[in-house]
């Protein structure tokens, strides 16, 4: 026999049952009121019983009331509620019957069970919470219950458990959670974990969902089933000024980002300050409206061209190491950009090349070469077309490039060995503002932003682009994609409402996972110092925002 008489030997529930049988309960409602009664002479009401309850000097059975019974013998070593309407279980809710052993409450309309709601009860040794409607628990609700024997928390509306639950059950040997709707997630990773442990043995349940795990026993799970770390950006650091584009780089194991400040007049280098734990925009090369400032690193210094609607683009190079100062090495196609838009570069053979689109309406956009000292003209693309956008990228073993224009279809070009050579358009995307590529699987795939037209994702078949997917993304100027801390994202910046992240899936099919409050973005530059990672997001009317690539666990 336990303390107080309670037996340990029939199981916990046979003894409820004897326990409402021995009082002779017949499933009617109980006379309220003082004084009578009821059958086998125990009393009902009266004085030290509640009115709804049947009382003896250890134990009361009440049934059909609503809130807590008050009023209960202090004395009292079982306690059962049936039927009884209780919202919310509070810090304390049965300190005024400290002596119980046993506490049934069923059959009633329960929600929640806050913490501390057994607070006191230290010889409680069955607890039974069943058949109601509880959907939420507290963390701490069983706390100081150190003698429990027997839980039962069974057929309820519990959709997950909050973690470290059943901490300080030292004594627990039997656990029932039978009948719930349980949602096997990363929230419930760690009762798996638990149960797979646990000394006591355990009624778990089975599973509501997610799909995929519907009907399986919580007991088959294996912690390993969950997948629960998941990336995200999260806000770092303002800057107090705007930006238009802004490009990565990295020389010497120092990485930085170029950015471009057409309001300000100049190109900023933002670069790592390491004593004071944050970003800094040391560097300045001043200009005139640069809408580009496009970082190269070559014969091991770092070389920036700045394309600029005023006062001619130039290139700069750095005298010497990071926060040494910039000189200017050449005037870039003087006469011939008249309007620069965009700048891109690639190694072709060898040799070193310059794309600048030009989106004047007379302009031409040009090819240039790196010849040691400088970068020369070497092929014009198309008049009178306004690009605004180029692409660098490989098709099929060889160096292409895409043009894109507010006036006509993108078009690509492949290299002859000596010049590009128009091959092909895309079909269906008359308005293309920008195209960016990626590589997936041995696929190549262009993100288009367009003017007016949702985003697209298009993928090379061997001789054209095919589009794999449609983005709604109206009021969008930059669909980027990039790779972050080992993982590939697409970033599609909005100025009417929140940039989307999408993550890049099997297929090249794009997922999304989260909102940036980036105001008016015109580029994403990805940024990694050691097991650090950013994302430089420029805006164009707003303050250039910094965020801070982070691993959440999910089942934590």
């Amino acid at each position: 026999m336990g303390a107080g008489g309670v037996a340990r030997g029939p199981p916990p529930l046979l003894l409820v049952l004897l326990l409402v049988a021995g009082k002779g309960v017949r499933g009617g409602p109980s006379p309220v009121g003082g004084g009578s009664r009821g059958e086998g002479g125990v009393p009902r009401g009266g004085s030290g019983c509640p009115g709804g309850c049947e009382c003896d000097r250890e134990s009361a059975l009440c049934r059909g009331g609503v809130g807590l019974p008050r009023g209960l013998p202090p004395r009292l070593a079982t306690l059962s509620l049936v039927r009884w309407h209780i919202d919310v279980l509070g810090e304390g809710s049965f300190r005024d019957t400290p002596a119980l052993q046993l506490l049934l409450v069923t059959a009633g309309r329960l929600g929640t069970i806050g913490d501390g709601a057994f607070a006191g009860l230290v010889l409680l040794e069955y607890l039974f919470i069943e058949d109601n409607d509880v959907g939420t628990i507290a963390p701490t609700a069983l706390r100081g219950l150190r003698g429990l024997l027997y839980l039962s928390l069974a057929n309820n509306h519990l959709e997950t458990l909050p973690r470290g639950l059943f901490q300080g059950l030292e004594t627990l040997t039997q656990l029932d959670l039978r009948g719930n709707p349980f949602q096997c997630d990363c929230r419930l990773r760690w009762l798996v974990t638990w149960l797979g442990s646990a000394t006591p043995p355990a009624e778990s349940g089975r599973c509501r969902g997610p799909p995929h795990r519907q009907g399986t026993p919580l007991a088959q799970l294996q912690p390993r089933d969950f997948h629960c770390l998941v990336s995200e950006l999260r806000p770092f650091q303002s800057l107090p000024f705007s930006s238009l584009a802004a490009e990565p780089f990295a020389l010497g194991g120092h990485p930085g980002v170029a950015l471009a400040q057409p309001f300000a007049g100049a190109c900023a280098l933002l670069e790592w300050d390491q004593l004071a734990g944050r970003f800094r925009a040391p560097t300045i090369i001043n200009g005139s409206s640069p809408v580009a400032c496009h970082p190269l690193q070559l014969g091991g210094a770092l070389v920036v061209v700045v394309a600029q609607l005023g006062g001619g683009s130039a290139v700069w190079r750095r005298a010497g190491g990071p926060g040494s100062r910039f000189v200017r090495l050449q005037a870039l196609g003087s006469g011939r950009l008249r309007r620069p838009h965009a700048v891109a570069s690639a190694r072709l053979g060898g040799h070193w090349y310059l794309g600048v689109a030009d989106s004047s309406k007379g302009g031409t956009s040009t090819l240039f070469r790196w010849g040691g000292r400088g970068f020369y003209p070497h092929q014009a693309l198309r008049p009178w077309h306004r690009d605004t956008h180029l692409e660098f990228l490989e098709l099929g073993g060889r160096p292409a490039l895409v043009v894109c224009s507010g006036t006509r279809r993108p078009l690509v070009y492949r290299w002859s060995g000596a010049a590009f050579a128009p091959h092909t358009d895309i079909p269906h995307v008359p308005d293309v503002y920008a195209a960016k590529h990626f590589r997936l699987r041995g696929h190549v795939f262009l993100c288009l932003t367009r003017f007016l037209g949702d985003a697209k994702v298009m993928r090379w078949e061997g001789s054209m682009f095919r589009e794999v997917q449609q983005v709604p993304a109206r009021g969008s100027l930059v669909f980027q994609p990039l790779a972050l801390a080992g993982q590939r994202y697409v970033i599609l910046g909005n100025d009417y409402a929140p940039s989307r992240v999408y993550r890049l899936g099997p297929g090249g099919h794009l997922e999304p996972t989260q909102e940036l409050m980036a105001p008016t973005p015109r580029a994403f530059a990805p940024l990694s110092l050691g097991h650090r990672h950013f994302l430089v997001a420029s805006s164009f009317k707003g303050a250039t925002q910094i965020y801070r690539h982070v691993t959440v666990d999910l089942g934590a």
